[in-house]
């Protein structure tokens, strides 16, 4: 490192120690403004996709978060000047456009590079980023976007279809724009119109106590909440994300998941406070996350289960040999969004004996993960979620909010600056959920005597599958629409690769005949993440007030808890 690059290593360095010190902290966008600043000519971001398009017709129901891809070389990066360049651009063509503070920008868009600088022009002139699920059907994207009450719809080439069909009743009073080429014509088009705007930082004020995001999360109605945060709890998950990671200038970290995830959002923002270099990927496959660890020198890689365990699979048969890559560079590998079977992590180590590991929990409502997590220095305690996170408080109660004794069991409980400020429109659901400044998280945990703590259930009937939460009722509501369905249950099941599976138990109706192919069949109207991957043929089982009975039916099916039996697998 040269003189001057030390130099604007203290000065970052000095300045992080000096935030985390101060009570009131600036606005997360003058962090890429100080990276445009000192690290202008330094690349911030690269999109990397070895995606060759398929000749077949691909629709949107067939995308998943865990996609095969076959190895195409497609390569575009950005520096940090840059970066901040096209975020003002936006920001001040919106200011042009009549959007200003507290309005709303939705983000309907695959992973690129546009994506980011979006996301800060927004935030830049006070108004509120509201990324959405990509797998969203046309009905739920104009749901969420009435809910939120979104002035302006940013989406991509993946979604013309969707947005299509709904844009006669979202296009009225809302800015469309689209993002790529061939802009559909009820669109205006966001790459011509941006370039024309200035590149000057907008002069807006903002402060810790302003909107700055909404989020989707869902109940166990399916129905999905919006979930307002302020910009401290922004600049509250970069902290916490660099305080457990160490990210330095020299870090490299690898984002696979997509971009409206907060985890996904949330792990980048390490490399944001300090300057590094992200790449964006698209494509899971294990080939294609191990080049794009060696040729882009990754040293940060979050992983689904699922991706990990495909990795070591590929290993193990041959596929890769891990020596022909340059991978000493790489030394953290960190895993959240599920349970982790500690099976998994002592195969990890086996191969990569020098990689710190990490596992993070959290939520949309607590912006994502880190409000606990195992820590680096913990890995003996795998199959714990860990210990509070920086920053964070943590308490396990009973039904009564009453904290329980350590080892019993009760409902996590979690506090801290990146707690959400409310369900946006939603003072019932908010009232339910946060109590003196205590969210309560739906899932059931129990703490050891060392002070770690262990998911052990979940209260929200929420099935989660390769990372993406599976609403029951939804696909429960589907299936009672078969004719030949008499009722129908959907639980998860525990799955190696996956973590869970969603698993139908139905009741047929008398005189009717239906088998799998039947059901297989019926239900590929769904998008394919939420199709069941196994079918069950039984009785419903129901209580006197006819709720169903899900435990009943976990300890048929399961034996034990989903999150207990891959905790001790």
């Amino acid at each position: 490192m040269c003189i001057r690059d030390s130099i604007y290593a203290f000065t970052i360095l000095s300045f992080h120690t000096f935030i985390y010190e101060r009570t009131i902290t600036m606005p997360i966008t003058e962090y890429l403004e100080r990276n445009a600043d000192i690290y202008g000519d330094k690349i911030a971001l690269v999109e990397l996709n070895p995606e060759i398009r398929e000749t077949r017709r691909v629709t949107w129901k067939e995308y998943e978060l865990i996609e095969p891809t076959p190895d195409c070389p497609y390569r575009r990066e950005i520096t940090w000047h840059v970066f901040n360049e096209k975020a003002n651009r936006f920001a001040n063509m919106l200011l042009a456009r009549g959007v200003g503070k507290d309005d709303k920008v939705g983000i309907l868009m695959m992973n690129c590079l546009e994506w980011l600088p979006i996301y800060f022009g927004a935030l830049k002139i006070g108004a509120l980023a509201v990324p959405l699920n990509f797998r969203y059907t046309a009905d739920e994207i104009k749901y969420c976007v009435e809910l939120a009450e979104v002035d302006v719809l940013m989406f991509g080439q993946e979604f013309i279809g969707r947005v299509e069909e709904i844009a006669d009743d979202i296009g009225r009073n809302r800015l469309l724009f689209y993002v790529g080429e061939g802009c559909p014509s009820f669109a205006e088009h966001y790459d011509r119109l941006a370039v024309n705007y200035s590149s000057q930082n907008p002069d807006i004020k903002l402060t810790d106590e302003d909107n700055a995001a909404i989020y989707f999360s869902s109940g166990t109605t399916g129905f999905p909440k919006a979930i307002l945060h302020n910009h401290e709890s922004l600049v509250h998950s970069c902290k916490v994300e660099q305080n457990h990671h160490g990210q330095t200038i020299d870090d490299v970290f690898l984002c696979i998941p997509p971009l409206y995830h907060t985890g996904a959002k949330m792990h980048w923002f390490g490399s944001l406070i300090s300057g590094g270099k992200a790449v964006l990927l698209r494509g899971a496959k294990p080939k294609i996350i191990i080049d794009a660890v060696s040729q882009e020198k990754c040293s940060i890689v979050w992983l689904l289960v699922p991706w990990a365990q495909d990795i070591l699979d590929a290993v193990d048969r041959g596929e890769i040999d891990i020596n022909d890559y340059e991978l000493s560079q790489w030394r953290l590998m960190h895993i959240g969004a599920q349970p982790v079977p500690p099976s998994l992590i002592a195969r990890w180590k086996k191969l990569f004996p020098n990689h710190q590991y990490d596992t993070n929990y959290g939520l949309s409502e607590s912006i994502g993960p880190g409000c606990v997590h195992l820590g680096v220095e913990n890995i003996h305690k795998v199959g714990a979620i860990g210990k509070p996170g920086f920053g964070w408080e943590v308490k396990i109660c009973d039904e009564n909010g009453v904290q329980v004794e350590k080892g019993a069991v009760g409902e996590l409980c979690v506090k801290g600056p990146g707690v959400m400020t409310c369900y946006y429109r939603d003072e019932k659901a908010t009232a339910e959920t946060l109590r003196d400044g205590w969210l309560f998280t739906g899932d059931m945990a129990q703490e050891d005597e060392d002070g770690f703590i262990y998911l052990v259930d979940r209260k929200k009937d929420v099935i989660i599958s390769g990372g993406e939460n599976l609403y029951p009722v939804q696909i429960e509501d589907f299936l009672r629409s078969h004719p030949a369905v008499k009722d129908t249950a959907v639980i998860g099941l525990p799955d190696k690769r996956l973590g869970e599976i969603a698993a139908a138990i139905i009741s047929v109706k008398d005189g009717c005949e239906c088998s799998e192919d039947d059901i297989n069949a019926f239900c590929q109207k769904l998008p394919r993440y939420k199709r069941p991957h196994k079918i069950i043929f039984a009785e419903v089982p129901r209580n006197p007030t006819g709720k169903i009975e899900k435990p009943k039916l976990r300890e048929i099916y399961c034996g034990e808890s989903v999150v207990a039996k891959q905790n001790n697998s």
